[in-house]
């Protein structure tokens, strides 16, 4: 880093231009700090968001995935983890303080963190107060989604001990495909009615991947 140009230093410019003049490598590498044998800092920040797809691919890594990048040692790991970790904390803490249907694009890029890169299929429920502000965000099942492995009665449960008044309903597709299927659609039906018994509405249900996040209520399938 200190044999290039003090122009193109990322610090010295991020201090003197502001941080939205920076690259996304360029940022990267003042997290990293430091490359490897044969591959500057500034190398080795383009690798990684090369290998995984881009700043949105990097803040949904799973720590295997940042354990496979050669370069990324256990310190480095953990200060790319903390900092993903602040974001998702950033992102939930505005939900709490805001209603949901005035950032439904937030309630996405939230979800799409959380789970997206997840290697496994979770679902997941957003317990929602009279506001429409988060009360929690819990995973509440794991594994092959259908309509016989998410049990309704459990998401009834939670959402009465939490005294939610709506729910925004989530899983993840860790094969990357955004499309749902008709058991997913069958699935919101069953849990729509079940909820509806105990007066707590279903928002929406979102299917999410590394790729986007797609919601029912958008396609009219609520």
């Amino acid at each position: 880093m200190k044999d290039l140009p003090l122009a193109l230093r990322p610090r010295e410019k991020l201090l003197s231009l502001g941080p939205a003049a920076l690259a996304d490598a360029e940022l990267l590498a003042l997290l990293l700090r430091t490359g490897m044998k044969g591959l500057g800092v500034l190398q080795l920040a383009e690798k990684v968001l090369q290998d995984l797809g881009g700043l949105s691919g990097l803040l949904q890594a799973h720590p295997l995935q940042l354990s496979k990048i050669k370069g990324l040692g256990p310190a480095k790991r953990a200060e790319l983890l903390a900092v993903m970790e602040m974001a998702r904390r950033s992102m939930s803490n505005d939900l709490r303080t805001q209603p949901v249907f005035t950032s439904p694009q937030l309630v996405k890029d939230y979800l799409q963190m959380r789970l997206g890169a997840l290697p496994h299929e979770v679902f997941a429920v957003l317990f929602l107060d009279a506001q429409q502000k988060l009360i929690a965000c819990e995973e509440l099942f794991r594994g092959t989604l259908t309509q016989t492995s998410v049990y309704p009665r459990e998401v009834v449960k939670r959402s009465l001990e939490l005294n939610a008044a709506s729910v925004i309903l989530a899983h993840n597709h860790p094969s990357g495909a955004l499309e749902p299927s008709r058991a997913d659609e069958l699935l919101t039906q069953t849990l729509k009615s079940s909820l509806n018994l105990v007066d707590v509405r279903v928002l929406d249900h979102l299917v999410v991947s590394r790729h986007g996040a797609l919601s029912f209520a958008e396609r009219g399938l609520m």
